[in-house]
This record gives structure tokens, sequence and C-alpha cells, in this order.
């Protein structure tokens, strides 16, 4: 059994990450997470942080990605030639094993087009005073939370004296699930592992997403929450069940965004109009062609992403009138939301990181939350995050009111709503 365990967890990370094993510098960031949140995940990078980036010496676009469904629109804007389209041209974007060294290469230049999770460009602006921008969604939806074969765990209330892990402390990710487990009268809680815990206890940690599914087969963990292609990896390789999509909860809630650097776009404009316009066409395009897409995206297909074409198609279409996932209680809204398991809008919504921001500093998180404490929300909102760019290229793109993410009534505006 011990070969056999060993063996299946091998093939789980070979399935996502492509080379047997976690990344070793993707694991020394979440562990720094771990031990003490965003702050502490970043603070080895403050010293190289510039206040003044200096802006790339040329017009070529080059992105950073990590190999996550989160960063479709900026793969499929390169895969689909709608850079060149704009008369841009684009390198092959690099995929980067963690995000201490996308913002290390964003922050060095070396990228000038990276998807981020959206607490990071929080951090990033208002601790470092670095000058990142918003520029607009990379996806809504597309998270969900599992358990494992092992448990008897139907909801939430069923995750007291669990342990469970999330992929970073300040995420959507802990937000859901912690509103999901208050309301579940579960108190979330960080302690050591083999520590009791209380039956209304939920245990958090954190670990990187590669480590999810085997952790889950080897009943190291009992749930776990985090972006796809993970969640259906786990699904289809090791044995897990879905309690929830996160997009069932809250809905068309974002993940990662889009980020620039705001000394370029000040200083070029028409380029970085060109930029967005390519991303918006991504955006739809994927939308409209997620089968498709997901094919494209896998190692089976172009190769931008590491998992295998059955797992990224799953992550991205399996969702409306499953049977499975309505009659076990994954799905319980699909008929209000009108959402898929992922989609890809690029509109910002001020309400969604008003949302946020408020909720980062609410969240039972390891470590310091200093940084937190001065931020007004309604500022952040409008500071953050550049409207500008992105809804010119809607405007002229006007395919992406079709999403179900977007009310073609009122595309611009939203109330944030979360639902168990």
């Amino acid at each position: 059994m011990a070969h056999s365990k060993d063996h299946n967890h091998l093939d789980l990370h070979a399935a996502c990450c492509g080379h047997d094993g976690v990344d070793e510098d993707k694991r020394k960031t979440l562990d720094m997470l771990a031990s003490g949140g965003l702050s502490a995940m970043l603070a080895g990078l403050a010293g190289s942080l510039p206040s003044i980036a200096q802006a790339q010496d040329d017009d070529v676009v080059r992105i950073g990605y990590l190999p996550i469904t989160d960063a479709t629109p900026l793969l499929v804007a390169h895969a689909k030639g709608f850079f060149a389209d704009e008369g841009l041209e684009a390198e092959r974007p690099t995929l980067i094993r963690g995000w201490a060294p996308l913002i290390e290469g964003f922050t060095s230049n070396k990228f000038n087009l990276v998807h981020f999770l959206k607490p990071i460009p929080v951090w990033m602006r208002y601790n470092n005073n670095f000058p990142v921008k918003i520029m607009a969604w990379a996806h809504t939806n597309g998270s969900a939370l599992v358990v494992g074969g092992h448990t008897d765990v139907t909801d939430f209330a069923g995750l007291g004296g669990k342990q469970v892990a999330v992929p970073f402390w300040y995420s959507m990710h802990n937000i859901v699930l912690q509103y999901a487990l208050r309301a579940a009268g579960i108190k979330a809680v960080i302690k050591a592992q083999g520590e009791p815990l209380a039956p209304d206890e939920c245990n958090l940690q954190v670990l990187p997403p590669p480590d999810m599914p085997p952790a889950l087969a080897a009943r190291k963990i009992d749930a776990y929450i985090v972006a796809e292609p993970f969640n259906a990896l786990g699904e289809l390789r090791a044995g897990a069940r879905m309690l929830r999509f996160t997009g069932d909860i809250w809905k068309n809630h974002p993940c990662c965004v889009v980020c620039m650097n705001e000394e370029v776009t000040n200083a070029k404009p028409e380029w970085t109009q060109k930029v967005m316009n390519a991303v918006v066409r991504g955006a739809i395009y994927a939308s409209q062609n997620k089968a498709e897409v997901a094919e494209l995206l896998s190692k089976d297909g172009a190769g931008y992403l590491p998992a295998p074409a059955p797992v990224v198609t799953r992550a991205m279409t399996l969702y409306q009138d499953n049977a499975d996932y309505i009659d076990s209680g994954a799905i319980k809204n699909q008929t209000e939301f009108q959402n898929g398991r992922i989609d890809f809008q690029p509109w910002p919504y001020p309400s969604a990181t008003k949302l946020i921001v408020e909720a980062m500093s609410e969240t039972v998180v390891s470590g310091d939350t200093t940084f937190l404490s001065d931020l007004d929300s309604d500022f952040v909102t409008q500071d953050l995050v550049n409207y500008d760019f992105v809804k010119t290229a809607l405007e002229a793109n006007p395919e992406w009111l079709n999403d179900p993410s977007v009310d073609p009534g009122d595309p611009y505006t939203r109330e944030e709503i979360l639902k168990l």
C-alpha cells in the first residue's frame, strides 16, 4: 500500500506540474505564507521592489503566468494571434511555478503583463508603494471545495473537527470558506498538526495547489478549496467528491486579475489599449469556446498548461445540468445565478473589490495584518483599478455582454450576492 500511495502521489503531481514532486520555490513560498500571511510571503521581496519601475525599452508583450485556468485570457490572446492583430509582438508566455518569482519577474520588468491573485496587488501598492494596477479580471468563478472519499462530509457543518487546506491565507478561497463555516456554526482555527480539535473547529492550513490532491488521497487532509484545474484533478485522480462550487456561493466572484505597471500604462497609453483589446478578445473567445480552449491550453494541445486535456476540459465545462452535482448539493443556486464552472468576463466590478478589501481584514489568517488596518475600501476601489482601457475594449467588443457573468441591462455595476 505504501508503494501505491507514493506512486499515486507522483502521478498526481505529474498530471499538473509536468514533473515528479513539487516545485521547491513554490513549496518555500507557501511555507512562508503559512507561517506569516501575505506580508511574510512577500517580505523577502520588499528590498527588491523599486518605488518607480523602469518601463520596458521596447513594446514586446511579455506575459508571465502560473499553470492554472486563471491565466486563460492571456494565453488565448497569444495562442489565437490577438496581440498580432493589434500590431503587437508578443513572446510566448512564460510559465512560472510560484507567486513570488512571478512578482519578482513583474517588478524587474521581465514581464509587463501578468495575472495575480487579487490580494497581491493590494499588498504591492499599499504596503510597498509599487505602482501596480489592476487592468481587468482574468476570470470569474473557477474554484471549488472538494472533500475526501474517506470522509462522510456532506455539508459545511461536517467540516467540524476536520483538516482543510487553502492555497493561501489572503484569497477569495479563504474568504468564501470562512463565510460558509460561520453560517454552519463552525469556527475556523489555525492549529499545529496533531493538536486536538473541538467538534465545532475546522483547522486550516496552507498547501500549494499541486500538493492538495495527493494530500487528500493520502488522507493527510480531509478537504481542500482551490482554483481549477486542481478540483477536477482531485475528482479524477484522488477520489475527491465535490462539496460546493465557490461560484455557487458568491455569484460570479473574481479570483485572479490582470495586472500591469502604472508607469507603463501612463507612458504608453496607445500600446496599453492595444494590449487590453487583445486580452478582452481572449476572454470573450474563452467564454464562447470553453471546450476548444481547454484542449488548446492543455498539455495535449498547445501545452500552455501541464495538465492533460480531460482534466482541463472537466474544469472548464462540467457544470450546468449535471445531475450528480445537483443531487449532492454541490450546485444549489444555478437557476438563479446562471453561471458556469468557470466564466470569463474582464470588467472589474468595484463592488467586488470593496468586498474583498473589507473581508481581508475580517478573515482568520496566520501572520501580521497591519498593512490592512488603514485601508479604505472605497479609496482602493478607485485607486487600485484602471477602468478606462478595459471599458474602451469592452465597448469595441459588445459580445462580452453575452457571458453569463454579465447583466446586459446593467453591465458595469452589480450587487454582490453571497448565498448558501
